[in-house]
Order: structure tokens, then C-alpha cells, then sequence
């Protein structure tokens, strides 16, 4: 088994990484700064570091080589300026489209999940205004994902906190996870995501997630 995961450095992508590491799975890491992941936890044979541009074909297209599933936890500007959630898994998509790789599972945010069955939560009166500007441009990489061909599952987590797993938490489909404790940690993020791609789960859906205390 061979994943490719873009966004590598982040605080779930890191997670991934070093998850799927300790499941014995080949991980080829992309990322600007990826050689930070090159240390002496993440020491392993197993282990491809690939420095690149997500906006590059040629560097994207390399990364995705041989893999099996893709993961996408692209970070960026919180105003949405640079693109890079939006273009980049535009990118993504193509290279992945052109090579017949079609397993992808995607980070976005929780405004793309329902609000009510005809509307979106960032759509929602109240939706706040700070949140938009990201909240569209995970828009976009849903709509893009969702007109592909990929078998793709899109996250939509809240407020993602920068601890490890717990195994404790819930998901849902298309919608918030009832109750909703607004708050997820990085490690259970990545835990999940994992699992997900590598057990099939959520093919064209939405994934709603949180922790289950709070």
C-alpha cells in the first residue's frame, strides 16, 4: 500500500503521516518545508519526502506515482487570497484524473456541510462573516470534487485543536454530528481520515466530525 499526502507539515497532515508510518503503509509526503518531517520519530524506510509546489503538474503528478489513495489536508491564507485549497486540489484532480488514481480523501471545513436539506451552513443566516473567505474557497474544492470522477470523501471539521488522538469522537454524513462539541483534535482528524480512505468509507459523501467530550 502507497499514499500520497499533500499538505504533509500541517497539523493533521503530519498525523497522517506518522499514522500510516506506524501501519507499516509507504508514504510519499509533499509539501514546500517537507524536509521538517525528516527526523528522527519520522526516520523511516518507508518514508518519501518529496519537496514541490501543488500548483506544479509535473511535481504533483511525480507525488502521486504508484499511490493507491491520496490525501489532501492543504492548508492557506485564512482570507482565502492564495488559492491554494481551491487551485490545488484543481491540480490534484487533474493529475489524478490523467494517471486513473481514484481513491481521495480531502480535508475542508464545516460550513460545506447542510445547514437544512437546500442549504449549506456557511449559506445560513448568522454564518460568521471572519469564517467566509475560507469557507468558500473549501467551497470550491468541494465543487471541484464533486464534479470529478475521483471516489472522493470530503472532511469538514470545526475548530481543529492541536493535540494527538484519543479514538474519542463521532461522525456523521452531510451534516454536523449531533451533539456537536465544535472542536476536534488534530490526531483524531488524521486518525479518521486515514481510516477512511483505507477502509472505503464515505465514497461521495461529506463527513461531519467531532470530539465526543468536551
Amino acid at each position: 500500500m502507497r499514499v500520497t499526502v499533500f499538505g504533509a507539515t500541517g497539523m493533521v497532515g503530519k498525523r497522517i503521516v506518522q499514522l500510516a508510518l506506524h501501519k507499516g503503509i509507504e508514504v510519499v509526503a509533499f509539501g514546500r518545508n517537507v524536509e521538517t518531517l525528516i527526523d528522527a520519530d519520522n526516520r523511516n524506510k518507508l518514508l518519501t519526502a518529496q519537496k514541490g509546489y501543488i500548483f506544479d503538474a509535473k511535481d504533483v503528478a511525480k507525488s502521486i506515482k504508484g499511490s493507491h489513495i491520496v490525501f489532501s489536508v492543504l492548508g492557506g491564507a485564512f482570507d482565502g487570497s492564495d488559492k491554494t485549497r481551491s487551485l490545488g486540489i484543481k491540480n490534484i484532480i487533474g493529475q489524478m484524473e490523467a494517471t486513473d488514481i481514484k481513491r481521495i480523501v480531502a480535508l475542508g471545513g464545516l460550513g460545506v456541510l447542510n445547514a437544512t436539506d437546500d442549504h449549506l451552513l456557511i449559506e445560513a443566516e448568522g454564518y460568521p462573516e471572519e469564517y467566509k473567505p475560507v469557507g468558500m474557497e473549501h467551497l470550491q474544492a468541494f465543487r471541484l470534487l464533486e464534479s470529478s470522477s475521483l471516489d472522493w470523501s470530503f472532511f469538514c471539521p470545526p475548530n481543529i485543536i492541536d493535540a494527538d488522538e484519543t479514538g474519542l469522537y463521532r461522525t456523521s454524513i452531510n451534516f454536523p454530528p449531533e451533539p456537536n462539541t465544535y472542536k476536534i483534535n488534530a490526531g483524531d482528524l488524521a486518525m479518521a481520515m486515514l481510516d477512511t480512505g483505507l477502509k472505503g468509507d464515505f465514497i461521495k459523501e461529506r463527513v461531519g466530525i467531532c470530539s465526543k467530550s468536551d
